[in-house]
C-alpha cells in the first residue's frame, strides 16, 4: 500500500508569536512536552515497522517542532528507510541545521516546508538559514503568508533565494485580495491563484480518507486534518477498513495541506515528487514555474 501520512501530536509550543496564525500558541509544560514525545516516538516506531507499505510522512505540528530533539531524530532515523518514501517537516526554520548533514539523515528523502515570518525573526537570519540549507544539499521550500506589509520582505527575499528554491504564498486567512494585489504576490509566486480562493470541495473526489490520511498522538485517524469524522486507529489498524474513495464533505477547502489532495486540481501534477514539502516539479528539475492555467482553479 502506498500511503501518505499527515501526523499532528499534541505539541503547540511555539517560540514565535504570529499574530496571524490560526493555531493556539501556549507554553508546554513539561509533562506535555513528555506526552508529545512518548507519542511521536510511538509514531516513528509504527512507521519502521510498515516495511511491507510504502510510506510518505508530513509533520504539521501546531507549534515549532524542530526546536524538539525527538522531531529531529524521527526525520533522521525515518528518512534512512527504504520504505519510505519521503519525510518532511513544517518548519519556522528557527532551529539550527547541521544536524541534516551530521545526524546521518538521508538527503533523498527527508525535506522541509519552511516559512518566513517578518517581525519573529531578521531577515538575514532566516536568508542565512535557507543558504545553510542549500548549500547542505537539503531538499526545501519557502514561503510567506501574503500580507501587505510582508510584501517587501517577500520580494527581497525571493531576489536573495537561489533561483531553484521555490517561495511560496499562502493567502491570509480571510483576506479578499483585489487583481492588483494578487497580481503582485503571483509575481513572486506563479502559483499564488490557487491560495487565493478557497476551493469549492463539497462532493469531490479527494485523496484523504483513500490514499492520505492524518493521525493524531493517540493515534485516531481522519481523513485529513479539517473533517473531524474518525476513520478509526493507527496502532490496532481498524483504520485499514475505511480506506476508500470518498468525496468531501465540506462546503470548502481552503488549507493547501488539504486541497492540494483535491482530484479536481491538478496540484499532484504540479508538484509531483514534491508534493508533502510544496516544492513544484519544474523546482525539482532546475526550472522556473511557469504561468498557470487559471481555467482549472475552482
Amino acid at each position: 500500500m502506498d500511503l501518505t501520512l499527515l501526523y499532528r501530536g499534541p505539541l503547540a509550543s511555539c517560540d514565535y508569536d504570529c499574530p496571524y496564525c490560526p493555531f493556539a500558541k501556549r507554553r508546554d509544560s513539561s509533562e506535555q512536552l513528555r506526552a508529545d514525545r512518548a507519542a511521536l516516538e510511538r509514531f516513528s516506531a509504527w512507521a519502521a515497522a510498515q516495511t511491507g507499505d510504502r510510506l510518505s510522512v508530513l509533520f504539521t505540528p501546531w507549534g515549532e517542532g524542530l526546536v524538539r530533539s525527538w522531531y529531529r531524530r524521527a526525520l533522521t532515523e525515518l528518512s534512512r528507510l527504504p520504505h519510505i518514501r519521503r519525510v518532511a517537516i513544517q518548519t519556522n526554520l528557527s532551529c539550527r541545521t547541521d544536524w541534516l548533514t551530521e545526524g546521518g539523515a538521508d538527503l533523498g528523502t527527508l525535506a522541509l516546508w519552511c516559512t518566513y515570518h517578518p517581525g519573529q525573526t531578521p531577515y538575514d537570519r532566516f536568508l542565512a538559514k535557507c543558504r545553510e540549507l542549500a548549500a547542505r544539499g537539503v531538499r526545501f521550500s519557502v514561503g510567506v503568508v501574503g500580507l501587505p506589509e510582508h510584501l517587501p520582505e517577500a520580494r527581497r527575499l525571493r531576489a536573495a533565494l537561489p533561483p531553484e528554491v521555490y517561495l511560496w504564498v499562502n493567502a491570509a486567512e480571510g483576506r479578499a485580495y483585489t487583481d492588483a494585489e494578487a497580481a503582485r504576490w503571483t509575481a513572486l509566486d506563479p502559483l499564488f491563484p490557487y491560495s487565493r480562493h478557497p476551493h469549492r470541495s463539497a462532493g469531490l473526489p479527494c485523496r484523504t480518507g483513500e490514499s492520505v490520511i492524518s493521525v493524531d498522538g493517540d493515534g485516531t485517524v481522519r481523513r485529513c486534518h479539517f473533517v473531524p469524522a474518525e476513520l478509526g486507529n493507527l496502532y490496532d489498524g481498524s483504520y485499514r477498513r475505511a480506506l476508500r474513495p470518498r468525496a468531501c464533505p465540506l462546503a470548502v477547502c481552503d488549507c493547501h495541506i488539504g486541497y492540494v489532495h483535491l482530484e479536481t486540481l491538478p496540484l499532484y501534477d504540479v508538484f509531483a515528487g514534491g508534493v508533502l514539502e510544496r516544492v513544484p516539479a519544474a523546482r525539482s528539475q532546475g526550472q522556473q514555474v511557469g504561468p498557470l492555467r487559471l481555467d482549472v482553479i475552482t
